[in-house]
C-alpha cells in the first residue's frame, strides 16, 4: 500500500446513487467507497492514466441503510447530485 485516500459518508452515498443513475450499477458501500477512491486517485494522476478498483458488494445486502431513502434522510445524507458528473468529491 502506497497510500490512503479519504472519503466521506456523502461522497460514498453520492457515488452509489451517480453508479445506479449513470451506470446501472447497484453497488454497496465498500465498492462505492472504492469507487470514490478511484476517480480522486484519477484526478490526482491526470489525463492518460488508467486506475483500477474492484466493486466488492452489491446494493442488495443494504437495503436498509445504505439504499434506504428514508434511513438516509434521518442521517442528513439524501443523495443532492443528479448528474452524470463527479462534481460531488471533495
Amino acid at each position: 500500500v502506497n497510500g490512503a485516500v479519504r472519503c466521506s459518508d456523502r461522497e460514498a452515498v453520492e457515488m452509489a446513487q451517480h453508479l445506479i443513475r449513470n451506470d446501472g450499477l447497484f453497488v454497496g458501500s465498500s465498492a462505492a467507497v472504492n469507487c470514490v477512491g478511484a476517480a480522486k486517485v484519477a484526478r490526482s494522476l491526470g489525463p492518460g492514466s488508467v486506475v483500477v478498483t474492484i466493486l466488492c458488494d452489491g446494493g442488495h445486502r443494504h437495503l436498509s441503510k445504505f439504499h434506504s431513502p428514508a434511513y438516509l434522510a434521518g442521517v442528513d445524507l439524501t443523495p443532492r447530485a443528479t448528474g452524470s458528473d463527479l462534481s460531488f468529491l471533495e
